[in-house]
């Protein structure tokens, strides 16, 4: 739906509430004098009652949660008042003459007296309920959803060191020397032609990476088959007792995945309770 058919649409909306607005006023300005009000009180009685209403809608489409639920609760109710009120000033024809006694809406007296009790405490309610719903919208703080795009983008962008990854050393190539040939004198002083004697200016300190290391760029780590693993986890738990065979300890012991660190755990307990029994059975 385009702007100008919306527009249109809440003129339309506009116009239809006041229409009904008017219909109702008229039936609450008489109840209103039929309960001791003058000319000004009956006149404004109407928008205590009606105007609530619409307050509470607005205060219901902007609050959350409970603060919401009480806002329809509100809207509820004084709907409920005014809809009985209307219908009592269809029933009793005296109201739209002015001509029935002051203070009787019923001829039963506890109608009458519910009634009455009903007209007279709606302004005093609109009072209480019209404070606290403008009280809870000022107060009002909408929820702000973290962009999950982005906190994504600002992970994926962080170094292995900030992710907690441990940082990959490669390994130092050792410096072989050139054999000297047949019938030359080792010098007592050997000195590496390859390495400088004197260094002009110490060399600048590299700086940590800011950025996602690309995979083209890291090392690749050796893959275990699942024999070595096993073989190196007989060999560092040889000494461990059974209770210290835990999934998390192996897993850092041998800097594997928790899958596989669970499996070895399995592996090594069995193997220590076969060699249990056999050992009980010799004995």
């Amino acid at each position: 739906m385009n702007r100008k058919a919306k527009t249109l649409l809440v003129l339309a909306l506009v116009v239809v509430v006041g229409m009904a607005f008017r219909v109702s006023w008229n039936a609450l300005r008489d109840i209103a004098k039929a309960i001791g009000a003058d000319d000004t009180a009956a006149t404004l009685y109407p928008f205590v009652v009606d105007g609530l209403m619409a307050l509470a809608l607005v205060a219901a489409l902007v609050l959350t949660g409970d603060a919401r639920r009480f806002a329809l609760r509100v809207l509820a109710a004084y709907t409920i008042a005014s809809l009985a009120l209307n219908y009592v000033h269809g029933l009793v024809p005296e109201l739209h003459g002015r001509s029935v006694d002051w203070g009787r809406l019923a001829d039963w007296n506890p109608a009458n007296w519910a009634l009455v009790l009903l007209a007279t405490s709606l302004p005093v309610g609109s009072i209480y309920f019209g404070s606290d719903l403008v009280a809870k919208v000022l107060h009002h703080r909408p929820l702000i959803e973290p962009d999950t795009t982005e906190s994504t983008q600002i992970i994926a962008n962080r170094s292995m060191v900030e992710q907690g990854e441990p940082p990959i050393e490669e390994p130092t190539p050792p410096v072989v020397q050139d054999p000297l040939p047949v019938g030359a004198v080792e010098p007592a002083n050997p000195v590496d032609v390859r390495t400088p004697v004197a260094v002009a200016a110490e060399a600048p300190r590299q700086r940590r990476a800011t950025g996602r290391v690309p995979e083209s760029a890291r090392s690749a780590r050796p893959v275990r088959t699942p024999e070595e693993l096993l073989s190196e986890a007989r060999s560092i738990t040889e000494a461990w007792p059974v209770e210290d065979l835990t999934g998390e300890r192996i897993r850092k012991a041998l800097r594997t995945s928790p899958a596989k660190a669970r499996l070895l755990r399995e592996t090594l307990k069995s193997e220590r309770a076969a060699n249990t029994a056999a050992e009980a059975v010799a004995s």
